[in-house]
């Protein structure tokens, strides 16, 4: 008998309408990739080098309409298919973390509104 796992997620995640760059690194390497989708804790990377899991990683998020990369001090991978990886913040500065949450903030509030308004042109 196949088992039904729950639903885990406990918190918004925006998927991103483009992706947008990151340059992450370890001790020994420097890559660089694109950010598919983007929470408070964590994102997911479509990159052609991966780490494998577990890494140490630094990150620097280049997000639209921001002067500066938003660095994230502490990451780790969390998973690894294919030239995708997962990462989940461990360490980001404060200055840094409020405008992560106001990114994914403004675009948690941008999608409500078009489904809103989505649902309303359909009446």
């Amino acid at each position: 008998m196949e088992s039904i796992r729950r639903y885990q997620r406990h918190h918004y995640r925006v998927l991103l309408p483009a992706p947008y760059p990151v340059m992450f690194s370890n001790t020994q390497m420097i890559a660089e990739g694109t950010v598919m989708n983007l929470t408070v804790f964590g994102c997911a990377i479509e990159c052609p080098e991966t780490f494998p899991k577990g890494t140490e990683l630094r990150v620097r998020l280049i997000l639209p309409d921001q002067a500066h990369a938003l660095p994230v001090e502490e990451a780790e991978v969390r998973w690894v298919q294919g030239t995708r990886m997962g990462l989940q913040f461990h360490k980001v500065e404060r200055a840094a973390d409020f405008r992560l949450h106001g990114f994914v903030w403004d675009r948690m509030v941008e999608r409500f509104r078009t489904i809103v308004q989505d649902g309303l042109s359909t009446r």
